[in-house]
C-alpha cells in the first residue's frame, strides 16, 4: 500500500520475538485513537527476532508524536524494542554522490523531479565535473570534490562537511566510484546506499561487462545495499537480474546492465524512504 498521499505516521519496530507483541502494539495505537491503515509483521525464526511496520492515520491519533513516544517508551523497554516513529509528510534529505556515469544519477533526478521519489535532494557531490550541467538544470547545487589518489582524506573531509551542512538523512552512491572510508561508513550506518553490478565476487575491477561477455554469462544483474566497512558486503536492500544469451554483444550487456542498475537503485531508495527496510545483522527485512 502506498501511503504517500495521506498524512501518516510510520511506526517501525524490531525486537526479540515473544507472544503478544502485535496485540500490545495495536492495542496501544487504538488507545491513542489511532487508526491503522497498514500493518505488516515478520518473525525470523532462526534468529528469534520480530519485525513490524505500522502505518497510522495521523489525523486520527489523539496526541502528537512527542507524546506518543513518551507513552510508548515503557512498552518498548518491556519488549526490548529497537523502534522509531516518523511523520511521512516530513521529507528526508537525500544527498547524491556520483562519478562519471550518469545513468543512475539521471534516473534518480528524473524520479525526484516527477514526484516519484518523496524526498528532498539538497545537493549532488561528484569527483568529476561532467555531470554538473545536468544537476544544475534541475536547480540542485553541484559540488565538485576531486579525490587525490595519493591522499584521499581531504576530499572525504570536504564531502563530509557538505553532507553535514545540508543535514542529510540519507546518502546515495549513484555509481560513485570511490571507496567510502570506514569512519564515514560507521557514522552513517544504515543511511548510505550503494548500487553495483551483481557479478561480484566474479569479474572484480574495471570493465566487468567485457569480462562477463568474454565468459559468456547468461544472467546480468544489480545489487543495492547499505554501505559498511566490508566492501560491497553490506545488508542487501534490492536485487534484480536480466537474462542474456550468446546473441548479446558487450555493448548490449552494458545497456541492459545500466537499465537494471538504475531500476534496482530507485526501488531500494524508495523502500528506504518509506521505512520498509529493517536491518538485522547483515540481512534485511523489506516489507511490501
Amino acid at each position: 500500500m502506498n501511503d504517500l498521499s495521506a498524512s501518516t505516521y510510520r511506526l517501525i519496530i524490531s525486537c526479540p520475538d515473544q507472544v503478544g507483541i502485535v496485540a500490545k502494539v495495536t492495542q496501544f495505537i487504538a488507545e491513542q485513537g489511532g487508526s491503522l491503515m497498514e500493518a505488516n509483521n515478520h518473525t525470523d525464526v532462526d534468529k528469534g527476532w520480530f519485525f513490524i511496520r505500522c502505518v497510522i492515520n495521523a489525523e486520527t491519533l489523539g496526541c502528537d508524536l512527542d507524546t506518543f513516544r513518551e507513552r510508548f517508551a515503557s512498552i518498548a523497554t518491556d519488549y526490548k524494542m529497537k523502534w522509531y516513529i516518523r511523520d511521512s509528510q516530513v521529507k528526508q534529505k537525500v544527498v547524491l554522490l556520483a562519478s562519471h556515469a550518469s545513468h543512475c544519477l539521471a534516473d534518480l533526478l528524473h524520479r525526484w523531479h516527477s514526484g516519484e521519489l518523496d524526498c528532498d535532494i539538497p545537493c549532488v557531490v561528484s569527483n568529476h565535473e561532467n555531470l554538473r550541467s545536468m544537476v544544475e538544470w534541475h536547480g540542485i547545487p553541484f559540488y565538485y570534490v576531486p579525490v587525490d589518489k595519493n591522499d584521499k582524506a581531504p576530499a572525504f573531509a570536504k564531502m563530509e562537511d557538505i553532507i553535514e551542512r545540508y543535514d542529510a538523512d540519507t546518502i546515495v552512491l549513484a555509481r560513485y566510484m570511490q571507496i567510502i572510508p570506514p569512519a564515514l561508513c560507521e557514522r552513517f550506518e544504515g543511511r548510505l546506499i550503494n548500487i553495483h553490478h551483481s557479478f561480484l565476487p566474479s569479474f572484480i575491477g574495471a570493465n566487468p561487462y567485457q569480462k562477463a561477455f568474454e565468459r559468456g554469462v547468461k544472467l546480468i544483474g544489480a545489487t543495492s545495499h547499505y554501505v559498511t566497512q566490508d566492501l560491497d558486503k553490506g545488508p542487501i536492500i534490492e536485487q534484480d537480474v536480466v537474462r542474456v544469451t550468446h546473441r548479446h554483444g558487450k555493448d548490449e550487456l552494458v545497456r541492459l546492465g545500466k537499465d537494471v542498475e538504475k531500476s534496482v537503485l530507485s526501488r531500494a531508495l524508495r523502500n528506504h524512504l518509506e521505512d520498509r527496510v529493517i536491518v538485522l545483522g547483515n540481512k534485511t527485512v523489506v516489507f511490501d
